[in-house]
């Protein structure tokens, strides 16, 4: 019956002699249905010995119940997964059949199904998640059927249980925590619970009536009873209730205001990691989703939480000196690069991250590995590393607790066990195992080292040349380590010091400005201008003085405090969006990324990444995530602006595209939300019948750092048409509402500020216009009413978002403008007077003549450059009709040139000016400077502008600056 050839003579003879106890079962009946179900089977003979030997306490049950292996056989599931669902349908079955008693169904269920797993387990018919899985569902049928049960008898006795506000009936939400939460329950675990119901009341029963606190605590006590007592039957799992709030003292069930309040008010770090894999198994759905919605915000803080690190470092080692008193080094979960650390390497990025990546927010580890590494927070190699280490080890663990049902991750002792665990392993011996179980320890201590070991300059020969914080702090101090001004920097030190915003910091806050503020001083001291460094810093660290979870990932990451002061001196622009929005600080973490731009395509991947981990529908979060997306990414061309990696058609074309990808997501936001509401228009193509035009900078690929966006909505559907959803509208009104959303995703102010300023007067008729035009309708306009001024501007459109069919139709309406015959003398002076009239309104009336230059305004400047190129186009077009192709003035220049319509030297010397000016405007805007220079500056491009401008308009006066 069995096949003992295959394993070690020790384990052989395990397996024989567990054999011959089974064969001496007293029922014969029961011995016949076994061998009987094994001679159908002979496929299994050596599975069979393998699990008698590797397993006494499969041996036991086989021993004493022959029925349970023959029925499985017989009903076929040792061969097969099982599918979602099953556990508990059999379950519900079994417990409806007549005469049924709770406690024994339970745990002949739980007896049966053991077997089961710890079988597959051991012959890798299953693999590592799929035990996991299986135990998770039987603990979860059985938490689920036995509350059911409970509460009927309790019912029939007291009443429904009622909320008080509500009236709704109430059930039990039982919060499976830790493993269980996670569905990774190992083959012998307890089970850590907390029990909680939606609202206080009390039962409505007739005779007898109790309060909800009294109902759902008596239905606690007799779930923990039916899963945990000891019976003739054995017992089903262990419950811990201890992370209850107040732990054992604690009231065994709380209403869900009771909780929130304990988790707000009490909520401590440890139960904050607790939480992250807390899962309702039981009662409404709808409850347990508020339930949960309820906690996030506690377990996941919603800015970069670097502070927990210290929290879990303080945990680990507690656990470590638990360890050492126990002597659990050999332990496969506890000790030394054991289970723990790899989840703790998991879950402190959750803790960490997952308030805004809300793909952390995942229960499962290997799941918050693989998010782990698509957010960059780790390496692939690393998590693969992590991946083989963690199965390795859940593997040994259901190894060492199937031998004999116990709950312990400790190496075996004893040699057969020894043995036994290793053949289950794969290993031919306990030597063998142990090697391989060396290196995946000795990796995961490796990275758990490199993430939660304290950083290493907190124990260098630095920290002895820290200057003072505190009452010891003097200008003197501050000289010594290179302060230029002492004097002055001591009294914004001092300031700051003296400010109620440290006064009334807690004790934490407190602590780690202390730890932090020497650092930072230092840091500012290695700086080329230390004093203005520390100006520059200091409205950040005010900012951040009640969050200082931002000063723990500073301290924690040194480079990222060189990064932060270097970037800060460097650029007051920086410096201030950094103090609006220290979430920023997260991109400090990663040099090579901070100072890398990246291209379109990458740009709209990340973005597309970042959005799909969001749930869909919630419009908030997509906003948050759109403005941060943005923030981080402009913060990336500024960096590499500053540092010299992007020259300026580069920092432009970044920034141009960071508004492009936005706009396109922005439209897919807004077209998802309106039309959830109303259905889809009719039209004819498919794809979204609108698109975005971009004028203006955003049009011409030359965006700044505060630009705010030109903007044009065109559609192509039939304006009598209508949606097609059950609150149907027209077309024209859907449209609307789409332009409407979209100018509120991008223009309401939230925490991140806003994504952009919309301007949408270059729309037909301008502020007095349509919101959207239909092409039929821009191309009417176009034609018959726009003046040359609005001509000059559909130069500088080009599609940016939206749908291309659309795109070219109004493409076709501006070749077809662009490239009119035009009176060129009557052309010209409708170009030089408006060009008048914007000087005279916008450059700066006391601008003291001759002493400074304003780069866009002044005679010579960028628009005179922008006003010929565009004089250029819209006279030369009908000839030239390439002209018409670009909206960028640089290709309009070059083509100009290649055409023989401008001298080539011309050509290179407006495009040398162009280019020095609007790079010396993006370095006045880093350093928050108005656009002007020194008169005396750049007169040789000046000039070669004014010439142009002559030679052009010839018969024009020059035009001079309005003076006071």
């Amino acid at each position: 019956m069995i096949a003992i050839d295959s394993l070690p003579k020790d384990l052989a003879g395990a397996a024989a002699t567990a054999w011959r106890h089974v064969l001496d079962h007293h029922d014969a009946a029961a011995l016949a249905d076994l061998t009987g179900a094994l001679e159908a089977h002979p496929a299994i003979a050596g599975a069979l010995a393998r699990v008698l030997a590797c397993s006494p306490f499969v041996a036991g049950l086989i021993r004493r119940q022959p029925r349970l292996l023959a029925a499985l056989l017989e009903d076929g599931l040792l061969q097969r997964s099982l599918q979602p669902g099953e556990l508990q349908a059999e379950l519900q079955q079994r417990l409806a059949e007549p005469g049924a008693e709770l406690h024994p169904v339970l745990r002949r269920f739980r007896a049966r199904h053991m077997l089961r797993i710890v079988w597959r387990d051991f012959c890798r018919d299953a693999d590592t998640l799929e035990t996991m899985q299986d135990t998770s569902a039987l603990a979860e049928a059985c938490i689920t059927l036995a509350q059911a049960h409970l509460q009927q008898q309790l019912e029939a006795r007291f009443g429904v249980p009622r909320g008080r506000r509500s009236g709704e009936a109430q059930q039990l939400i039982v919060i499976a925590m830790g493993k269980l939460g996670a569905r990774e329950l190992n083959v012998s675990s307890d089970i850590d619970l907390i029990f909680a119901y939606p609202e206080s009341g009390e039962t409505d029963g007739e005779r007898r009536r109790i309060s909800n606190t009294e109902f759902f605590t008596k239905l606690g006590q007799g779930l923990i009873t039916a899963l945990d007592q000891v019976t003739a039957d054995g017992f089903v799992f262990r419950v811990d209730m201890r992370l209850r709030p107040y732990g054992e003292s604690g009231s065994l069930a709380l209403n869900f205001a009771a909780l929130e309040e304990y988790y707000q008010d009490q909520g401590r770090d440890w139960e904050r990691y607790a939480l992250i894999k807390a899962r309702p198994v039981s009662g409404s759905a709808a409850h347990g989703a508020e339930l949960m919605a309820m906690l996030r915000p506690f377990v996941f803080r919603r800015y970069v939480d670097f502070g927990v690190i210290e929290s879990l470092r303080s945990m680990k080692q507690m656990i470590n000196s638990e360890v050492r008193r126990r002597g659990l080094q050999e332990d496969v979960k506890l000790g030394s690069g054991g289970i723990r650390e790899v989840e703790f390497i998991a879950q402190c990025f959750q803790l960490i991250r997952g308030g805004r990546d809300l793909g952390l927010q995942q229960r499962e580890l290997l799941r918050v590995l693989d998010e782990c590494v698509e957010l960059g927070c780790l390496p692939a190699a690393a998590v693969a590393e992590l991946r083989a280490a963690y199965l390795f080890l859940r593997d040994s663990e259901h190894a060492i607790q199937g031998y004999q049902d116990q709950q312990t991750q400790a190496l075996p002792a004893d040699p057969q066990q020894r043995l036994a665990l290793a053949t289950v392993m794969g290993f031919a011996d306990w030597d063998s195992y142990l090697v391989e179980l060396a290196g995946h320890r000795e990796r995961v201590t490796a990275h758990f080292r490199d993430l939660i070991a304290a950083p290493e300059d907190e124990h260098d020969d630095a920290e002895d040349e820290l200057p003072p914080w505190g009452d010891d702090l003097d200008a003197e101090a501050l000289a010594e380590v290179g302060y230029r001004e002492p004097a002055a920097s001591l009294e914004r030190l001092q300031a700051l010091q003296r400010s109620t915003r440290v006064a009334t910091l807690q004790a934490e806050g407190q602590e780690r400005l202390q730890q932090f503020m020497p650092r930072l001083l230092l840091a500012c001291a290695e700086a080329d201008n230390p004093d203005r460094a520390l100006l520059r810093t200091l409205p950040f660290v005010t900012a951040v003085l009640r969050r200082s979870a931002y000063l723990a990932l500073l301290l924690e990451n040194p480079p990222a405090l060189a990064e932060l002061v270097l970037l800060c001196n460097a650029s007051p622009w920086i410096a201030e969006q950094l103090e609006r929005h220290p979430v920023l600080l997260d991109e400090l973490l990663d040099r090579g990324s901070l100072y890398t731009a990246p291209d379109k395509a990458l740009l709209a991947t990340e973005l597309r990444q970042q959005v799909a981990r969001l749930q869909p529908g919630d419009l908030e979060a997509q906003m948050d995530a759109l403005r941060y997306f943005k923030a981080s990414q402009v913060l990336r061309v500024a960096a590499s602006e500053l540092v010299g990696r992007l020259p300026l058609m580069r920092v432009s074309d970044n920034l141009t595209w960071i508004a492009e990808v936005i706009l396109e997501q922005v439209l897919a936001v807004a077209w998802t939300d309106i039309s959830a509401r109303f259905g889809q228009p009719q039209r004819d193509p498919d794809g979204y019948g609108f698109a975005l035009f971009g004028y203006g900078k955003l049009g011409g690929i030359e965006l700044s750092y505060a630009s705010d966006l030109d903007l044009v909505f065109v559609y192509d559907a039939d304006v009598q048409g209508v949606t097609d959803g059950e609150r149907s509208i027209d077309n024209v009104k859907f449209y609307t509402r789409l332009g409407q959303r979209i100018i509120h995703i991008l223009e309401t102010r939230m925490a991140m500020g806003q994504l952009y300023d919309v301007d949408m007067r270059l729309r037909p008729s301008g502020a007095s216009g349509l919101l959207v035009s239909s092409l039929k309708g821009f191309r009417s306009y176009q034609e018959d009413t726009a003046w040359t001024w609005e001509h000059q501007a559909l130069v500088r459109a080009r599609l940016v978002a939206g749908d291309p069919a659309v795109g070219a139709g109004v493409d076709a309406v501006r070749r077809d403008i662009l490239c009119r015959a035009r009176d060129e003398q009557a052309l010209a002076t409708e170009v030089v007077a408006m060009r008048e009239r914007m000087r005279k309104e916008l450059l700066p009336k006391k601008l003291p003549e001759g002493q400074e230059f304003d780069l866009k305004q002044s005679a010579g400047g960028i628009v005179d450059i922008e006003f010929m190129v565009q004089y250029a186009v819209l006279a030369w077009s009908h000839r030239v009709p390439e002209l018409a192709r670009w909206s960028d003035n640089i290709r309009i220049l070059e083509t100009l040139a290649g055409a023989g319509l401008v001298a080539q030297r011309e050509s290179k010397a407006l495009i040398e000016a162009y280019l020095a000016f609007r790079s010396v405007a993006h370095q006045l805007a880093l350093q928050q400077l108005p656009g002007r220079v020194p008169g005396d500056e750049y007169r040789e491009q000046r000039a070669s502008v004014e010439a142009a401008w002559q030679r052009l308009f010839p018969a024009q006066d020059k035009p001079t600056e309005q003076q006071d």
